[in-house]
């Protein structure tokens, strides 16, 4: 079965569109349930709000897309890219992230507590408010992402490159932050959520 290019409220669950490639689709509130979508391809396309709750979804490579408000429980997302994508508020609980690519694109909102994130290259990515949790971040490329009053209660930050990252609001002291590689600007707010006075 052949995805259509728009759809309000409908139902794709199981469907099996393996390698398909779709652009300026646009799809709103719909369920991909369990949906077959690995090494699928897509450019400009808007799933807002929708459900790929235990899709399959290997290899699959989305650019300038935008899964705001969508849900990807128990997705496996292996080896998938996101690049220049609005993510805004998606929650990815149980997800499978191993391999995932993220180039730029907006994070703000995500739900992404508890995932083992690292090494990841989230340079440049908007993590505004982004719940990361008891995350691993190891080794983690956070260069200039905005993570502006992000929370990363025991998240583990060790090896992790935050130089000219914005930390507006962030609690520091609440992550896990021996190894990480932090600028003046970093540093200096470690120290003050630590109690120490800066001059």
């Amino acid at each position: 079965m052949a995805l259509p290019r728009e759809a309000e409220d409908e139902s794709f669950a199981g469907i099996d569109a393996q390698g398909a490639e779709l652009e300026a689709c646009r799809f709103v509130r719909c369920s991909f349930r369990g949906a077959a979508l690995d090494d699928l391809r897509t450019a400009g396309c808007t799933f807002e709000s929708c459900d790929f709750a235990n899709a399959q979804l290997n290899g699959s490579e989305h650019h300038s897309g935008d899964f705001a408000n969508s849900t990807f429980e128990n997705a496996n997302l292996f080896g998938a890219s996101f690049v220049e994508c609005r993510l805004l508020g998606a929650s990815f609980p149980g997800a499978v992230l191993t391999g995932l690519t993220v180039g730029g694109g907006d994070l703000s909102y995500a739900l992404l507590r508890g995932h083992d994130l690292s090494g990841l290259d989230l340079s440049g990515v908007k993590l505004r408010e982004a719940d990361l949790s008891e995350s691993s971040l190891r080794d983690a490329d956070l260069r200039r992402a905005d993570l502006t009053n992000a929370r990363l209660a025991n998240a583990l930050l060790a090896g992790a490159d935050l130089r000219d990252a914005t930390l507006d609001g962030v609690d520091l002291s609440a992550a896990h932050i021996a190894g990480a590689r932090l600028d003046l600007a970093g540093a200096a707010r470690l120290a003050r959520a630590l109690g120490a006075t800066v001059d």
